[in-house]
């Protein structure tokens, strides 16, 4: 059962490659973090802090041309922790079909944000058993 999670902290470092955002359990104590890259940190921080660039950047490109084409973001799944790495998958409605994009978490986070409302964050249940034990924490 997916669980849903908001952004709760963004860290971004000057002297460090791996940028660090938190996800947090909306109705839950459950938090935890995932590496990303700066690109992808800053395109987030951008969002939140509600700064805009003066020419789309590639996550507005993505929004922008979903949308165009008729398609409605749905939310964000983190689905799947393999090898220490995190699988995504953005949900778009077309045409009354559900489509499953794979995506970096990161790149997700950065749609989500992007979209006006931000979408809905979704872990499901067993990453986070593999991410904190099935304690949680």
């Amino acid at each position: 059962m997916p669980v849903p999670m908001e952004l709760s902290r963004i860290i971004i470092s000057e002297i460090n490659d791996q940028q660090v955002i938190y996800l947090k359990e909306i109705d839950g104590p459950r938090t935890f973090p995932i590496l990303i890259g700066i690109f992808e940190a800053t395109s987030i921080e951008r969002r939140v802090k509600r700064l805009r660039p003066p020419r789309p950047l590639t996550h507005d490109l993505l929004v922008s041309a979903v949308e165009t084409i008729g398609g409605q973001f749905q939310d964000v799944l983190i689905n799947e922790l393999r090898d220490h790495t995190y699988f995504a998958k953005l949900r778009i409605r077309h045409e009354g079909e559900l489509v499953e994009i794979d995506a970096r978490p990161s790149d997700a986070i950065a749609v989500a944000v992007t979209c006006d409302p931000a979408l809905p964050i979704f872990v499901n249940e067993e990453v986070l058993d593999d991410v904190l034990g099935d304690g949680g924490a």
